[in-house]
C-alpha cells in the first residue's frame, strides 16, 4: 500500500497545488507541507520548485510522480483480484471510468445500474465528457478505461470495439423544415446548429462530409453549442436544423418534437470503442466490466 506521504505527493503533483491537495484530501495545508517534507528527506532531494504562488514538479519529483502512477494501478489489481478469489461477485474496487456523451448519458446509466447490483463492492467514478477529453483523461492516467468515438488510433492505446450509432439530421416539429428533405448544395445554405470543437458527433459529421468534398467552413453555422443536451434543446426552441445522436432523441422523435429531415446521399455513422492505455490490458475490473457491457448492451 502506498504511505500516507506517497499519497499527499500524489495529490499535491495531481494538482500542482498544496491547498488544492489539502482540499481534496481534507487535511490541512501545513499537513501537507510537513508529508511532502517528510519524502524530500527521505530522498534526499527536493520534489517540487516553488516560483511565487506556484509550485512545479522538479525532475526527481516527475521521476517520483510517474513511478507512483504505475504503483496505484498495481494496487488496484492487487485489490481486486485479491477480492475475487473466493467470490467474484463480491469483488471490491475502484473503476474509473471515462465516456463521451452519447455513451455517458443515453447507454451506461442502465448498464452501470445492472454492474453495480451484481458487484456492490465496486466504487464507481463516470467521468462525462467529449471524446478528445477523454482520450486525454485516459493518457493523463485521470481514468483507466474510456468509450469513445475513435478517428485517429493512437500506438499508446489500445481499442476494442463496443458498438455503433448513427448521428441524423433533426429540426424542430415548428420548423419550415419538418416538411422537406434537402440536397447537399441546400444543406449548404440551411442554418445549422452544431456541437463544440473535440465532440465526436462532429467529428463523424466532418467526416462524412469531407466524403462529398464539402467543409465546416462551408456550411451557414448559426451557433456552436457545447454538449448534447444544450444542443437538443436549442433544436427544440429554434427552427434550423442540427445533428445528433440517434440514441439521444429517441423520446423526442416518438413524440414528434424532434423530426428527421433527410439529406440526399448523406449516412453519418460513427464507431465506440472502450480504450486503454497499452499495457493495463490485463487489469481484471476494467476487463470486467466490458465483458458485462458488452454482454448487456
Amino acid at each position: 500500500m502506498l504511505s500516507v506521504a506517497h499519497q499527499v505527493f500524489f495529490a499535491v503533483a495531481s494538482n500542482l497545488s498544496f491547498s488544492k491537495a489539502a482540499q481534496v484530501l481534507f487535511i490541512t495545508q501545513p499537513a501537507v507541507s510537513k508529508h511532502i517534507k517528510v519524502l524530500e528527506d527521505q530522498y534526499k532531494v527536493p520534489l517540487f520548485e516553488r516560483k511565487g504562488a506556484s509550485i512545479s514538479l522538479t525532475e526527481a519529483g516527475n521521476i517520483l510522480f510517474a513511478h507512483l502512477l504505475k504503483a496505484q494501478e498495481i494496487q488496484r489489481s492487487i485489490e481486486y483480484d485479491l477480492s475475487t478469489i473466493s467470490n467474484v461477485s463480491g469483488a471490491s474496487g475502484h473503476l474509473r471510468l471515462g465516456a463521451s456523451t452519447t455513451i455517458a448519458l443515453y447507454i451506461l446509466p442502465s448498464i452501470l445500474s445492472n454492474f453495480q447490483r451484481k458487484f456492490e463492492n465496486v466504487d464507481i467514478q463516470l467521468v462525462n465528457r467529449n471524446s478528445e477529453y477523454i482520450l486525454n483523461a485516459l493518457l493523463n492516467h485521470e481514468v483507466d478505461l474510456g468509450i469513445i468515438e475513435v478517428e485517429n488510433k493512437l500506438t499508446t492505446v489500445s481499442y476494442l470495439p463496443f458498438m455503433s450509432d448513427e448521428v441524423i439530421p433533426v429540426c424542430s416539429s415548428k420548423s419550415p423544415l419538418a416538411v422537406k428533405s434537402l440536397t447537399l448544395q441546400e444543406l449548404l445554405v440551411t442554418p445549422v446548429a452544431l456541437r463544440e470543437r473535440g465532440s465526436g458527433t462532429l467529428n463523424a459529421l466532418i467526416k462524412s462530409l469531407a466524403e462529398h468534398e464539402i467543409k465546416p467552413g462551408d456550411l451557414s453555422v448559426k451557433i456552436r453549442l457545447g454538449g448534447t443536451e444544450a444542443l437538443k434543446n436549442f433544436l427544440l426552441a429554434d427552427q434550423c436544423l442540427g445533428f445528433m445522436p440517434g440514441p439521444s432523441i429517441v423520446r423526442e422523435l416518438a413524440e414528434g418534437d424532434l423530426v428527421m429531415v433527410p439529406v440526399e446521399g448523406l449516412k453519418i455513422k460513427r464507431d465506440f470503442f472502450f480504450i486503454r492505455r497499452k499495457g493495463t490490458e490485463d487489469d481484471g475490473l476494467t476487463g470486467n466490466f466490458i465483458q458485462f457491457a458488452v454482454g448487456g448492451a
